[in-house]
């Protein structure tokens, strides 16, 4: 059975259905007794709704994406032959997102 700290480490995944059947369903498990891990849980679920919603409804600032592609790139680029990212590289488009105008 899942605890409350795995529980609230799974949210997004259990929210977005990215574990295996056997973590789902201890989890959901988990939330029907947990009153405090279902608060957690109806908040996020909410959040990702008004999110979703949002998102959908306005428009993208001029030259967002190519500034998401410069500092990311293709994902598939960065990582190795066994599908990780390098641990030199994991937080290079960060560092380039929090670079000032002059890139210091």
């Amino acid at each position: 059975m899942a605890d409350c700290n795995e529980t609230l480490r799974e949210l997004d995944a259990f929210l977005d259905r990215e574990l295996s059947e056997e973590t789902h369903v201890a989890i959901r498990a988990h939330l029907e007794g947990c009153p405090d891990c279902f608060q957690a849980f109806d908040f996020h679920a909410e959040l990702k709704v008004v999110v979703s919603q949002k998102c959908r409804t306005d428009e993208m600032p001029p030259g967002l994406l190519a500034k998401l592609q410069q500092c990311f790139g293709d994902p598939g680029q960065l990582a190795g032959p066994d599908g990780r990212i390098p641990a030199d590289d994991r937080y290079a488009a960060t560092d380039e997102l929090n670079a000032g105008p002059d890139g210091a």
